[in-house]
């Protein structure tokens, strides 16, 4: 009997890294009371180590028929961010890839073959804003801009994101989950709103 203890112990020990949770949002992409899209998003930890994953995919038609895809691979390590990766397909063409490596202590990023790079350790980044309401957080990294972000409490659970460029999203949590954001996108401003 205690043979068979010490086997299950052992067995339980080195099968418990291989244990991950999943946690995955699905949300409606809306504008003007319409559903243009969706995105899905996912984030996996495993030991200390915790990726996320999403995928936006948007059709619709202004002037002319336009489809967005978005990819997000972003991984942290401790709480900080060591790698991350965005692809955007406008209509079937390559539109924008940036690309973020920590690397000889600073982060190393590639956006359309250009570089830079960020010497400060990443903690809250674009992609955790959907898992993670941004208390305390002033600041979040654009995966897909390779830019610092400010973002401004407005009370009862929201949030206000400016991005370098000065667009300004709005995010509203409940239990620490990404409802619901109003987004500028440009061209067109749609809602995100989760799918219960």
């Amino acid at each position: 009997m205690i043979k068979q203890l010490v086997w299950l112990i052992l067995f339980i020990g080195l099968t418990g890294d291989s244990i991950s949770s999943v946690t995955t949002l699905h949300y409606d992409i809306v504008m003007k009371d319409k559903v243009i899209g969706s995105l899905d998003t996912h984030k996996r930890t495993k030991g200390d180590l915790t990726t996320y994953e999403s995928f936006t995919s948007i059709k619709t038609k202004l002037l002319t028929k336009i489809e967005v895809d978005y990819k997000y691979d972003v991984a942290f390590n401790k709480s900080l961010l060591r790698k991350a990766k965005v692809s955007i397909v406008v209509n079937n063409k390559q539109h924008a890839e940036t690309s973020t490596l920590w690397k000889d202590q600073q982060y190393q990023i590639i956006k359309n073959n250009k570089e830079s790079s960020i010497q400060d350790p990443i903690q809250y980044t674009t992609i955790l804003m959907y898992f993670k309401e941004p208390k305390q957080i002033k600041h979040c990294y654009s995966e897909q801009d390779g830019t610092m972000n400010t973002i401004i409490p407005l009370g009862n659970n929201s949030y206000k994101k400016i991005n370098a460029n000065g667009k300004e999203n709005i995010y509203f949590y409940k239990n620490g989950t990404l409802q619901k954001a109003s987004i500028d996108g440009g061209l067109v401003d749609f809602e995100l709103i989760l799918r219960e």
